[in-house]
């Protein structure tokens, strides 16, 4: 259905009143077509790609179903999940821009923030709940909340759900929820395993696909730039000169791991650029604060890694650079759609190196946009070359893995040393002499290498036969094969004879070296028999009794 006006979606007249007071004077493609479907209580599966007002599609519905009833302590009439705690934070202020002439209280739970606030609010009643999947599990399994009343439930951004690994929690949260109830689903992509989440929990939902999946908005002026030496220094600079050359007002430059970030938050500052940063390891309120100041203009540059790249709204973004190629091609498409947002021009320039080329291939095919460069493009060589190689050192993660909100999930960028030989290259035990001889200096005997393990014996191969070492219960001086053959004959020859009092039992030995083995000192080492010391010799002196003999 065509539509050129909010007035012909069904919204009611205080919605109305409210967009009017925003500016917003036409509804977009998502929203002229999902918008008079969500009214009348049915599931909708909405695909659009960025930027294209997914978020009024749903809150604008939500607010006009929400205008009657009342909400219950613990237990909300709505719900609506996000992958990352600025995704949902951007809901809470569309539900307060829109909702300016209701009376719905609504409630954020977000990481990073007090849950005590949180619990205060729940306790209250809330119309509607803006939460991520993490958050919300840890209240219902503290039994703060019930879920059973949830008339609307909304999955924002489902396909970066899919990539942050919270598919396993979307389905748990859906099977506490009330059976009768209406769906929301948007995604800009449909992955398989998000086809499967939809037709498991949405009942015969109305499909609107607004554009092709995974394409970019044609607003969007996309360069590329080649970088030839694959170090980062050399692509900082490649950043600074883009910066100088283009007309920048203010930036989002994307990274793809967070100490990426910080190493470049620091080199720009360092070279007189005004920039901030935004990556998944800042405190809540930190990451609030940099956003505040970009928005304002405060700030001009803002270094981030993917936390920033999907369902943020910052209007006026003249320019997006990708510092780092992204992993997966859809990424691409979501980082370059914080700018060129709502009709307007945007700019895009991504950082290009050799290790990068299967990557530059890979989301030309995903969107079918043309290859243009700024400056001198590889050569044909170079091109082949990088289709054929691995991305340097930085493997991608799996699809369902941990991401941003929960780690980032990167490979090591660990060097290697290459001063050091492989294991296989090493000298072996028989090739340390310096060892063996600094051992004999310090003992005098052959002490064994530290890390020298027991062998099987040489005579067992065919080879001479070499003394075993072995290593005496109370010490660690190795001893003789003559001297093991003289324990044993000391073994079998009769015990001396002890003097006792009949009265009295014979006392227990203290732990210590045994009595018919040699002792270590000058007479226990080397091929030397030790004298076997007396019973009294090993007891303190606390516990030795005057002994009356008597002659026989």
């Amino acid at each position: 259905m065509q539509t050129t006006t909010f007035a012909e979606l069904g919204l009611s007249a205080k919605v109305l009143a409210a967009i009017e007071a925003a500016g917003y004077p036409a509804p977009t493609p998502i929203q002229a077509q999902a918008i008079p479907v969500a009214t009348t209580g049915r599931d909708v599966l909405g695909i659009a790609q960025t930027g294209t007002g997914k978020t009024a599609s749903f809150v604008l519905p939500m607010i006009t179903r929400l205008e009657t009833g009342r909400a219950r302590a613990r237990m909300p009439r709505s719900l609506i999940l996000a992958p990352t705690r600025e995704l949902a934070a951007q809901c809470a202020q569309s539900f307060e821009k829109y909702g300016v002439n209701h009376k719905l209280d609504v409630a954020l739970l977000i990481g990073g923030v007090s849950m005590d606030d949180q619990v205060r609010k729940l306790d209250r009643g809330v119309d509607v709940l803006i939460a991520t999947p993490g958050r919300l599990l840890d209240h219902f399994g503290r039994g703060r909340i019930m879920l059973m009343g949830v008339e609307i439930l909304v999955i924002d951004e489902a396909d970066r759900m899919l990539d942050m690994g919270f598919i396993p929690d979307i389905e748990k949260i859906c099977k506490l929820l009330p059976p009768k109830r209406q769906t929301l689903f948007f995604s800009a992509t449909m992955p398989p395993e998000i086809t499967r989440l939809v037709d498991q929990f949405l009942t015969d939902p109305v499909r609107i696909e607004v554009a092709k999946q995974s394409t970019t908005a044609k607003t969007i002026t996309q360069r590329f730039c080649y970088c030839d030496s694959g170090e980062d220094w050399a692509k900082r600079e490649v950043l600074r000169e883009l910066l100088r050359t283009l007309d920048v007002k203010n930036a989002i430059i994307f990274c793809n791991r967070k100490k990426d970030v910080a190493i470049l938050l620091k080199s720009l500052m360092k070279h007189g650029f005004n920039a901030g940063a935004l990556h998944g390891d800042m405190d809540q309120m930190s990451r609030t604060a940099t956003l505040d100041k970009f928005r304002s203009g405060e700030i001009a540059l803002l270094a981030a890694s993917d936390v920033a790249a999907r369902g943020l709204d910052i209007p006026d973004v003249s320019h997006v650079i990708n510092y780092d190629v992204p992993w997966q091609p859809e990424d691409y498409v979501h980082r370059i759609g914080r700018t060129g947002r709502a009709g307007r021009d945007g700019f895009a320039a991504t950082i290009v190196t050799a290790d990068d080329i299967k990557a530059i291939d890979s989301i030309l095919k995903l969107t079918t946009d043309e290859l243009q460069w700024i400056g001198d493009p590889p050569n044909e060589e170079t091109m082949a070359d990088g289709r054929s190689r691995k991305r340097r050192g930085r493997g991608a993660p799996a699809r369902g893995g941990r991401s941003e909100g929960r780690g980032e999930g990167r490979s090591s960028d660990r060097p290697v040393r290459r001063d050091r030989p492989a294991r296989d290259e090493r000298p072996g035990r028989d090739e340390r002499p310096e060892r063996r001889e600094a051992s004999r200096s310090l003992t005098g005997i052959d002490a064994p290498v530290r890390d020298e393990q027991p062998s099987v014996p040489d005579d067992a191969i065919g080879l001479p036969r070499r003394p075993v070492r072995r290593r005496e219960r109370g010490g660690d001086a190795p001893v003789a094969r003559e001297a093991v053959a003289s324990q044993e004959r000391q073994a079998s020859a009769p015990p001396r004879e002890r003097q006792e009092r009949p009265s009295e039992r014979p006392a227990r030995a203290p732990a210590g070296p045994r009595a018919d083995r040699p002792q270590r000192g000058a007479q226990g080492r080397g091929d030397r028999e030790a004298t076997p010391a007396a019973f009294g010799d090993h007891m303190p002196a606390f516990l030795r009794r005057p002994v009356k003999i008597t002659a026989d």
